[in-house]
Order: structure tokens, then C-alpha cells, then sequence
């Protein structure tokens, strides 16, 4: 047995004394074991197109953004910051802020509380589980107008499904018309969008809990723990990376929620769904105020990464607290 040990020591020296000269031959450079110089030259094309297709245009966008340029006419002026005083004045940044605000939190804690249900619910030895998980994904291959033109009709007022169903059931069908409220249409949009996506939520947590230890679970039950103490003491804190990846997707897709407002509302009633993304494209296609637009694209920009930064200080904070 000391034989052995002093043969893989013997061979850990050598290559220890092969590794100081090639470090010697490279210049000291340890990135140079890796990828020789040569082989910066496969990278060009990559930062090439990341500078035409993404920097390029971000630079673009903040020059318009002080511009009058309505995105056909290219003889425009320069105006300065009234864009962006216009936007803070008329209000409309506001309002678009606190609607998408809404939404995320709305699609956030929707999609996590049902995805985790859901996911504890079909993570037990049951018959038909692959059925009923494959049932539960399903709406997430759609295309978002095709849920959107689905849902639409189910809200429709007096004849939509829901409001036959009412009917059927002896209540007046008549006066449903959520999408046409002003109080409830961004809500009725904000469930589509659960509805859509609360699958792949749950695929995620699912993948989240099989990783889980069974001899943990077993301990926890041994000791006397009940569903909920084992849901809270050893469950949630093992997929604490997995809420994590869902709560960020989640309000990835609130921040840049469109489809909805676009298929279901056209940002109506009045401006009740109007989100940050549609707010974008109303102004700049519809208003043909490119310039404008581009303000308020930069505005949302820095509100999104605001948000982003507060969103993951919370988050850290909790992973560190569960």
C-alpha cells in the first residue's frame, strides 16, 4: 500500500513540474492553457453582432429618446429632455408603472402558490399522475394569441362561456363583462397569463421537490412532524433555489407583459391595462411619436432595473432566512 502512495505522489510531482514549465513557456498566463491567443479570433463575430444587434440599438434608442422623429419622417429636431418631462407631466409613465407593477405581482404570487400546489399534489405515487401533469403543461404550448383570442371569448359579455354558465345556473349573465370594467379587466388578463404559464411553474417545482432527500422526509415524519411542519422546516428550504428561478421567470414575465393587453383589452377600458410594453408600442405605432417612445423606453428601462435590483436584495434575503 506505500508503494501505491509513493507512486501517485511520485506521478502528482511530475505533472506539478510539467504544468511550471508550460506556465513558464506561456508567460505565466494560465488562460493560455486554456484557449491560445489564436483562438480570441472565434469570439470577433459574436461581439460583432452583440455591438450591431443589441449596443447599437440601445444607443439608438436614448438618441431618438431627445428627439421629435415620428419613425418615418427623418428630418426631426432636437427637443431635448420634453419627452421625457412630457411623459412625468401627462402621467402615462405612472400609470403604466403601476398597472405592470400590479400585473407581476398578480402573475408572481398566482403561479407560485398554484405551481406549488400543483407540484406537491403530483409529486405522491397516484394513478394517472403522468396524465394529469401532462394535462397540467399543456396550455404552455400555445402561442399567447391563441389563448388570448380563447379567452376572449369566454369573457365575452352575455354570450362568452362564462356568462352562459351563469345563465345556466339561474344567475343573470347579462352583466358579466369582466374584460369591461375598469376595475377587473387587468385582473381577468393577469389569470390568462397564470392559466398559461402556471404549467412550466410547476414542472419546475416538481423537478424542484424530486431532488429532495426521501430519508429527510422519513426522518421528519419519525420524529412527529406533520405535512405542514415538513412542508415548512425541511421542504421550502431545500427548493429555496428552485422559488427563486420561478419568482424571477415570474416577474420577467409580468415586467414585459403585452400580449394580453394588446389581444384581449387593446389596453382598455380607458388605460386600466395599459402595461409598460404596450404603452411602448401604442405610442410609437399607433401615435407615431417614435421619439416619445423612445423616452418612454428609456424611463422603463431604469424603472425595470430598479426593480430587478430590489427584487434580488429580497430575494437573497429570504434564501438566507429560510
Amino acid at each position: 500500500m506505500n508503494e501505491f502512495y509513493d507512486y501517485l505522489q511520485s506521478e502528482t510531482e511530475k505533472g506539478d513540474r510539467k504544468l511550471s514549465r508550460i506556465k513558464k513557456k506561456s508567460g505565466g498566463n494560465d488562460i493560455s492553457l486554456v484557449m491560445p491567443k489564436r483562438m480570441y479570433f472565434f469570439i470577433v463575430p459574436a461581439i460583432a453582432l452583440f455591438l450591431i444587434f443589441w449596443i447599437f440599438p440601445v444607443l439608438q434608442l436614448f438618441y431618438y429618446s431627445i428627439t421629435n422623429f415620428n419613425g418615418i419622417n427623418y428630418n426631426y429636431d432636437f427637443v431635448g429632455l420634453d419627452n421625457y418631462i412630457r411623459l412625468f407631466k401627462e402621467g402615462t409613465l405612472a400609470n403604466s408603472i403601476k398597472n405592470t407593477l400590479v400585473y407581476a405581482i398578480i402573475i408572481v404570487i398566482g403561479s407560485n402558490i398554484i405551481g406549488l400546489a400543483m407540484a406537491m399534489a403530483l409529486d405522491v405515487k397516484i394513478k394517472g399522475k403522468t396524465f394529469f401533469r401532462t394535462a397540467t403543461f399543456i396550455p404552455a404550448l400555445f402561442s399567447a394569441i391563441v389563448v388570448g383570442f380563447i379567452w376572449s371569448y369566454v369573457y365575452m359579455p352575455e354570450s362568452g362561456m362564462i356568462a352562459t354558465l351563469l345563465n345556466f345556473i339561474g344567475l343573470d349573465g347579462s352583466k358579466f363583462n369582466l374584460l369591461g370594467n375598469y376595475k377587473t379587466a387587468l385582473y381577468g388578463i393577469s389569470f390568462v397569463d397564470i392559466w398559461k404559464n402556471v404549467g412550466t411553474t410547476m414542472i419546475i417545482y416538481l423537478a424542484g421537490l424530486q431532488t429532495i432527500d426521501t430519508s429527510l422526509l422519513e426522518a421528519g415524519r419519525i420524529d412527529g412532524c406533520s405535512d405542514w411542519q415538513l412542508l415548512r422546516k425541511v421542504k421550502l428550504p431545500l427548493i429555496t433555489s428552485t422559488i427563486t428561478i420561478n419568482v424571477i421567470l415570474n416577474v420577467i414575465a409580468g415586467l414585459k407583459a403585452f400580449d394580453y393587453s394588446f389581444i384581449m383589452t387593446n389596453g382598455g377600458p380607458g388605460k386600466s391595462t395599459n402595461t409598460l410594453m404596450f404603452t411602448i408600442y401604442r405610442i410609437a405605432f399607433t401615435d407615431q411619436m417614435m421619439g416619445k417612445a423612445s423616452a418612454f423606453s428609456v424611463a422603463s428601462f431604469f424603472v425595470i432595473i430598479l426593480i430587478t435590483i430590489f427584487m434580488l436584495i429580497f430575494l437573497n434575503k429570504k434564501e438566507v432566512d429560510l
